[in-house]
């Protein structure tokens, strides 16, 4: 039998070498009007039960959008969407996070439409200070229009870290000592979007958007905003280290969720910056913190 102080040093042991993280916390439902307002196209959003879900609608004069009504400065972000059905070719549905300066940073979903029968295809995408290039793509393991799935983005200042269903998609560490920017000091707005995009979208513009099947049609709920609210000008979060996803557990997956990320890359990715040596002959030095190689 095992003494009590070689067990405590086994448990010591495990706790230095584990890897300390949670899942993020479930997301709040509320109805459209409290965290978000219509920017474009304002007669394309069609309202339904009390505004508690949305339709954003695309024909062949315009497409819509909204925005957050605040501006924030780190927290969880989250979206319930079922996307355009069918032939969807050209089409590109959004949801994303951006600064508004030149200099801007935004941490993007963007989902891209297909053929029917043909998956859909989601990117996502991380700027910091202006510069982007920083694509991943993938294809999802369901049907994501027959549904609806949550979509979200946990960001603190250890990581930002993109969920499709609570499954780690992708993460992207702060590695600022590696010369590398990290968004940490520009408030963002949240963004949504439904545009035609058929110059690029469907395998690079060679299939372009079939206006006889429109109205193209992507739906919406949910609309929770769980984040440290800041002006525009603001350079820090007032409450830094007081919520809960900038507490330790958030600085990091846990071995569950990088096996679910591992799974996600090695069965699914079709497209990764990082593995580029056309693009990037030397691979840019987040990719092996973020353990994309």
């Amino acid at each position: 039998m095992a003494s009590p102080q070689w067990i405590l040093l086994l448990s010591l042991l495990f706790m230095v070498s584990g890897t300390i993280g949670a899942p993020p916390r479930r997301p709040v439902a509320v109805p459209f009007g409290r965290n978000y307002m219509p920017t474009w196209a304002f007669d394309h959003i069609k309202y339904f039960n009390g505004g508690s879900e949305i339709q954003l609608h695309l024909d062949k004069y315009t497409g819509t959008g909204f925005q957050s009504k605040g501006s924030y400065l780190f927290g969880h972000f989250s979206m319930q969407m079922k996307l355009v059905p069918r032939d969807s070719a050209g089409t590109v549905t959004a949801f994303y996070l951006s600064s508004q300066n030149s200099e801007h940073d935004e941490i993007d979903f963007e989902f891209l439409g297909n053929r029917t029968g043909q998956p859909y295809i989601l990117q996502t995408n991380v700027f910091t200070g202006g510069k982007g290039d920083r694509e991943q793509r993938i294809y999802l393991w369901f049907d994501p229009t027959i549904d609806y799935h949550d979509y979200s983005i946990l960001w603190n200042l250890d990581q930002l870290v993109f969920f499709v269903d609570n499954t780690p998609i992708r993460v992207f560490k702060n590695c600022k000592d590696l010369g590398v920017r990290f968004p940490f000091n520009q408030p963002m707005k949240l963004y949504s979007s439904l545009w035609n995009a058929d110059d690029w979208a469907t395998r690079g513009g060679l299939e372009k958007t079939d206006w006889s099947k429109a109205p193209f049609i992507a739906s919406y709920k949910g609309f929770h905003i769980d984040g440290c609210e800041a002006s525009v000008e603001a350079k820090f979060c007032a409450t830094q280290g007081k919520r809960w996803w900038d507490q330790r557990e958030f600085r990091d997956l846990d071995s569950y969720q990088w096996r679910r990320l591992r799974w996600v890359r090695n069965k699914f990715t079709i497209y990764n910056y990082c593995t580029d040596r056309v693009r990037y002959p030397t691979m840019p030095p987040e990719c092996r913190r973020d353990r994309d190689v």
